[in-house]
Formats: C-alpha cells, structure tokens, sequence
C-alpha cells in the first residue's frame, strides 16, 4: 500500500532513526593491524604508556637550560651528543649544553633546545645567538596523551591516520565490527545476467554491479543473488534467501506496474514499511521497511535512480550495520556555469561534470535522456542537486553538488 512521500531530509531521518533501532547489537571480530584499514573500531584503545614517553626534542640543535641563553650570545661547553633512539646519558649544569638531534630524548636538567641555526660550534664550546623560553623545541612526555587515556572510541573509522596511532599503542590485533552482508535482488523478467546475450527487449544486469561496488566502497560484503523473474513465488523464494544476510537491497519491481510484485511479496513475509516513495528525482518510487528485524530497500529499476537511491539513503543503513553512527552525505558547493532552472517539487539529483580552472570549481548537468542513461552517467563526475526551494540559478551561482 503506497504511503505519502516523504521528503528527501525526513527519509533519510526516518531511516537513520529505524537503522539505530535495529543495529543496537552488532556482531564484532578481531583483525590483525595490517587487515584494519576502513574497518570500524567496536572497543576502546587505551594509551600503553606516556605519549611521547620522554622529553623529545622537535629540532636538530642543542639542548639547553632556558636561563642560561637569557642574555645572548650565550658560550656554553657542549658535553655530548644524543641522537634519536638512543638514552640520554647526560645530567646538565648550569654553563653546559648538549648537542641533540630530532626526535631523540632531552637530557636531564634541559628545559629548551636552541635549533642549530642559531650556533656557533667551536671545539668543545658553542655559542648560541638566540635566547629561547622553558620548553621551546621540546616536546614534554605525556603532553599529547598519558599512559591509560583512551585514545580511539567505538564507532571510529579506520584511515591510515588511525592506522598509524593503532601502532604506536602497540595495537597488534584490533576489534572490529564484521563487515555487513548484503544480498543485492535484481528483479524482472527484462533483465539478465551477464555472459547472456540479451533480447532487443532485455537489457543486463548492470544495477546489481554497480550496488555491489557502492557496497564495497562502504565496507560491505555484496552478495549478487539470481535475477527475479516476473513471478510471484520465485520473487519471494528469492526474498527469503536475501533476507539471510544482514540487508536486502531489491533493484526493481517497486512502481506501480501490473508486473511488478516485490511489495505482495514482502507484504506476503510479515514486512513492515515505513515508506514507499520519497520526493525526489530521479528515484521517487523507494520502499524502505523490515522483515523480521532485517532492513530491507526496494531501490527504483533504472540505473541511475538505482545509484542515487543507494547513495542518499540506502548508504545509511551500510554506515550503521558497519559501526558507523553518522553517515553524512558530502555535499560542497560549486559555480555554475550556466543558467539552469527546474521545476521546484522535488529534490533532483542529475549527473553533472565538475571542473576546475585557476582555483575554481565550476558545475554543469551533462545532456541525458533520463534515469536509464548510463552513458551520460559514466561522462559524469558529480550529481549537481536541485531543491524544491528554488527554481532557477543564474551561471556563476552557487549550488550544492554530491560527488559520486
């Protein structure tokens, strides 16, 4: 039963709401380090020890007590040096200066360190050139964090920053949430799989491989099922099949056509809807619901409405089942570069090419001919986005753009 369409902000709020409800227990795993990269932190890592763990300099020069370069130049004897990796085996006095190099441990008694720039060396004496206050150039242990803080939380993306942090707390193995499970559906007696040659009335299976690769960008694992014919009992053996895995995502057979049967068969399996058609462009007909606690999207046929459905709503419930509490969508703005108007109803979302010039960006749609065109599509670089509270742009305006 089709519901009202939801705007494009309340679909996405009604489904990070419902997403929330249903990933309140997630499954974990334990990863080695080198396996980490895009996975999701499911526990927090705590600091092993002081970070830095001693007095580190942040320059090559000599380490120094600050009240000895009060009054410049400054002639200090040089007792020796202390190179990164290494212990520091000097106790300064006053008069007295060790050369030190980056990274390497503050002797004891130093507070400063002049850089080498600002020396003079001769023999066993230097003179130094430029006063410098109490810690200067010196990196004090436990400033960035102490032994015990928790230094990464649940829910953090892994990236090579996080990678690196990982390492330096001595994180060899790490808990993760398992990557989610989801069977992608593609449906209708018009579509079929690749390596099949296709009627002049059919066309190939392209939705499932762009979902699958969507998926993986996210951190998912994509199962491709058979198509769905255009029959009742086989779409809905298919549906319980998918609904095994942790998200159905069905590809077509969700308008209003006499053929198209993925609503009775969710309906026939105890699904519940929370909606039906969202106020978008392309896109418009989207069946979000649940069958047994399983988070189910039925996605619009064509392909672009396919790609923009999974990527302003679909995502979401990726983000979350990933370990992921927000999934924000990255709009930035770009210039026009020439006029462009819409009919103000509906949130659209059409492919648009993105260039930049002398440090700036500039947007236009590129020429379709509707949701299905894949090759415009694959010209595009962006979707420039329209929405309903204005109708037109002059060139050099500025509009939203979500890149692809």
């Amino acid at each position: 039963m089709p519901t009202p369409a939801l705007s494009f902000t309340k679909a996405r709020q009604v489904i990070a709401e419902q997403m929330a409800l249903l990933t309140a227990d997630r499954p974990t795993e334990t990863v080695p380090l080198q396996k980490a990269l895009g996975r999701v932190l499911a526990t927090d890592v705590n600091a092993d020890r002081d970070y830095p763990p001693f007095n580190r300099s942040a320059r090559d020069g000599f380490a120094v007590m600050a009240s000895d370069v009060m009054k410049t130049p400054a002639r200090l004897r040089v007792i020796g040096q202390t190179r990164a990796g290494e212990p520091s085996r000097f106790h300064l006095q006053h008069g007295e200066a060790v050369e030190i190099m980056t990274g390497a441990p503050g002797p004891k008694g130093s507070d400063s360190v002049v850089m080498w720039e600002y020396s003079q060396r001769e023999g066993e004496w230097v003179t130094l050139d430029s006063g410098v206050p109490s810690g200067k150039n010196l990196i004090y242990q436990g400033s960035e964090t102490s032994k015990g803080d928790t230094v990464l939380r649940p829910g953090t993306s892994i990236n090579f920053p996080q990678m690196a942090l990982l390492a330096s707390v001595g994180q060899e193995e790490i808990t993760v949430y398992r990557r989610p499970r989801v069977a992608i559906l593609s449906t209708g007696d018009e579509v079929v799989e690749l390596g099949h040659t296709p009627e002049p009335f059919q066309i190939r299976n392209s939705n499932a491989h762009s979902l699958a690769a969507q998926i993986k960008r996210l951190g998912g694992q994509p199962e491709i099922l058979p198509i769905a014919p255009d029959k009742p009992d086989r779409t809905r053996d298919l549906i319980e099949i998918g609904l095994e895995s942790d998200l159905l995502l069905l590809s077509g057979g969700v308008s209003m056509g006499k053929y198209d049967y993925v609503e009775q068969a969710l309906t026939d399996l105890g699904a519940e809807f929370f909606f039906t058609q969202v106020k978008i462009q392309p896109g418009k007909p989207l069946v979000f619901g649940q069958v047994q606690s399983i988070p189910v999207f039925g996605l619009p046929g064509n392909p672009i409405s396919t790609m923009v459905s999974f990527e302003v709503f679909a995502s979401i419930a990726v983000h979350r089942l990933a370990g992921r509490s927000n999934s924000p969508l990255p709009f930035f703005k770009a210039r026009l570069r020439s006029d462009f108007s819409h009919k103000p109803v509906l949130t659209r979302f059409l492919p648009a090419r993105l260039e930049e010039e002398y440090g700036n960006t500039t947007v236009d749609p590129v020429k379709w001919q509707g949701s299905g065109d894949l090759t415009a599509l694959a010209l595009s670089n962006c979707f420039l986005v329209a929405t309903p509270e204005r109708a037109s742009w002059a060139a050099d305006d500025w509009i939203d753009v979500l890149p692809q």
